[in-house]
């Protein structure tokens, strides 16, 4: 879900590149907010993983102390 949303940032990027040129600042100012909407969304799917990962990895060392520790054994 991450890399669509950076291929649309950088499309819209050249769209407000285009309009730039052709003088027309109002339909570049909107390409420019609609390339870092789809920039920062891309962002916060990738943080939502990262997250989900270290999740599931400390899941797992909980997972893995709970069954080495045995009760009244020392």
């Amino acid at each position: 879900m991450i890399l669509p949303f950076r291929i649309l940032a950088v499309i819209l990027l050249g769209v407000a590149v285009f309009f730039w040129y052709r003088d027309e600042s109002d339909w570049a100012f909107a390409g420019v907010v609609c390339a870092s909407a789809a920039y920062f969304l891309a962002m916060r799917f990738q943080m939502k993983e990262r997250v989900r990962q270290a999740d599931a990895e400390a899941a797992g060392e909980y997972d893995n102390d709970a069954e080495e520790a045995v009760p009244g054994d020392q």
